[in-house]
């Protein structure tokens, strides 16, 4: 199955390529995606990215994960894009966001309510608004969404990824050739 990583100008670099790296270790098909017209996409630190598409090039039938990176303005950039909502809000598979993204992106779709979930300190707003029920674990998983606390919760998350898509064992051995067990 597909799995792809949003791209908005003003994205965490961290959350986003530390994440594709993960999953592209352990196998997994992800693509990033820009949300602009245009694949260059610059990071709030600074960092230009080419993404592998846009969203207008992307083809999000048989998708399994949608992820969603932090960072600001990107993740305002990401809530403000209405296409992304609307596929959040129809799509079947799993979702994923980490830092601001839980709380811009998903609270506002009203995917998390009921859920429990976490994101970066101090923007739990959005979750409340969503219906989420707040918690301040670094990662939050269930069953078909994780959601992430910020840039230090990057390996934890995209490692919960790999572990909800391909198994603890995966997850372990992807850690393990990272240093990370």
């Amino acid at each position: 199955m597909k799995n792809f990583v949003f791209l908005a100008d003003g994205f965490e670099e961290i959350e986003a390529l530390a994440t594709v790296d993960i999953l592209r270790r352990a196998g997994m098909d992800v693509k990033t995606v820009s949300i602009k017209n245009e694949k260059l996409v610059c990071g709030a630190h600074g960092v230009a990215v080419e993404a592998d598409m846009t969203f207008k090039e992307a083809d999000f039938s048989n998708s399994d994960w949608l992820i969603t990176p932090g960072g600001m303005p990107g993740a305002k950039h990401l809530h403000e894009f209405a296409p992304l909502n609307d596929l959040i809000k129809i799509h079947h598979g799993r979702l994923a966001s980490i830092c601001a993204s839980p709380s811009l992106v998903l609270g506002p779709t009203g995917v998390l309510k009921d859920l429990p979930a976490t994101c970066y300190p101090g923007m739990d707003e959005g979750l409340k608004a969503g219906g989420a029920i707040v918690k301040e674990d670094m990662v939050v998983v269930t069953d078909r969404i994780i959601t992430g606390r910020g840039p230090g919760a990057t390996f934890q998350f995209a490692l919960a990824i790999v572990a909800a898509t391909l198994g603890a064992s995966q997850a372990r051995e992807v850690a393990s050739g990272m240093l990370l067990a």
